[in-house]
């Protein structure tokens, strides 16, 4: 493992954090996808928090959702190679309230990694990356990545630790599915499974609403097939994909909260029609933001990974039985989290899970969190969460 450190200059209120690379494969050793493609080396960035014990026992691997990061507390201005792209908004880290001493993930008892995926754009190799044989960004000639893929280079990642079993694989979102892989592919590899507001395959649903984000960054008249790096981005595409996720992801009752008395007319994307709701003002607000902190390449790999997701065939097994077998063979104990008012995972994607499970009588706990928030309850209600964690964790 080679690893280099992205240097922070912090303010005093805030604890250091410090992004790391992890490198694996190169041109005589390629990185292998589940797909086919293949890549001549990678670079996964990711960051820690807590101390690895002597027995190397308490590590706890967190995955972030669709358009997170690694970054999930402290504070990091910067990160080697992503430039104006970290914007502000993402120097703290996205679950600040649930990692740190005496919080659910309890850096006085755990070691926690958590690492950008690979296709990702904040440090991780992906689309923006350079080949290192044509000295160009990727961009459209960059592989499909799948759950079963994450869970191969973040394996490494973990091994150069010398770590030989995870005290625990935590996800929420997106990243409660490859958790769930990282645990099923890898049983004897993990004691404990928290998934929170995810699923065990993607539904007929979510999987449309995943398309019509597809549809609206290909047909982006700047997308150019995936090659735009060297000229103008495909900004409205993205834009309008976000837009159409945001509203799966904030209960829409909060969205009318949030949105603000004034309405801003975008000339820039529309011409006839004129904005006079403060709802459609808001979302194009969300839309516009999210542009500037993230790339359309990777919003295409990731959501693509979620869109074909199904828990057996990444872990290459024949049923959910056969599968959930390997959970209970190795003695692994499982939490559930459902967000009753969750538009984006539904309850009942948990139900499913929680019913394969307990089919194959693994140990399972199932909470349903009672929320005004919808699915982002995860992100803003960290005390419905942490008695439940906390207590697995101790077990």
């Amino acid at each position: 493992m080679r690893d280099r450190d992205s240097a922070t200059s912090l303010p005093p209120m805030f604890s250091e954090t410090r992004t790391h690379f992890f490198e694996t494969g190169g041109p005589d050793h390629p990185v292998m996808l589940s797909d086919g493609g293949s890549l001549p080396g990678i670079r996964i960035a990711y960051e820690t928090w807590g101390s690895l014990n002597a027995e190397k026992s308490n590590a706890v691997l967190l995955f972030h959702a669709l358009s997170g990061s690694h970054h999930a507390a402290g504070h990091n201005p910067a990160i080697d190679g992503v430039g104006e792209m970290w914007q502000e908004e993402l120097h703290s880290g996205w679950w600040e309230d649930m990692i740190g001493p005496g919080k659910a993930l309890d850096t006085d008892k755990y070691f926690i990694i958590c690492a950008n995926y690979l296709g990702g754009c904040y440090g991780s190799t992906g689309p923006a990356s350079l080949d290192p044989v044509t000295g160009k960004p990727w961009g459209s000639r960059f592989p499909a990545v799948t759950a079963a893929d994450q869970v191969e280079v973040i394996s490494r990642l973990v091994s150069s630790f010398g770590i030989d079993v995870l005290h625990a694989v935590v996800g929420p979102s997106v990243g409660g599915l490859i958790a769930l892989t990282y645990a099923t592919r890898l049983p004897t590899k993990v004691r404990n499974v928290i998934a929170i507001a995810s699923g065990y395959k993607t539904t007929v649903l979510n999987r449309l609403i995943l398309f019509e984000q597809i549809l609206a960054i290909e047909n982006d008249p700047y997308f150019n097939g995936g090659d735009y790096y060297d000229a103008a981005a495909p900004l409205y595409g993205l834009a309008l994909a976000r837009m159409v996720s945001h509203k799966t992801f904030v209960h829409l009752d909060a969205i009318e909260g949030r949105a603000r008395q004034d309405v801003v007319q975008p000339d820039d994307v529309l011409a006839w029609y004129r904005v006079r709701d403060q709802i459609q003002s808001y979302m194009l607000h969300q839309g516009k933001k999210f542009v500037k902190r993230f790339d359309a390449n990777t919003y295409l790999r990731i959501i693509d990974l979620w869109s074909r997701y199904d828990a057996t065939s990444e872990g290459a097994a024949d049923s959910p039985a056969d599968l959930l077998a390997r959970a209970r063979a190795a003695g692994q104990r499982w939490l559930v989290f459902s967000i009753d008012s969750d538009f984006c995972f539904y309850p009942e994607e948990q139900a499913e899970l929680v019913k394969h499970l307990e089919t194959a009588k693994v140990d399972v706990m199932h909470i349903t969190v009672h929320s005004e928030k919808g699915h982002d309850s995860f992100l803003l209600e960290p005390d419905l969460y942490t008695p439940h964690i906390s207590w697995l964790l101790s077990r």
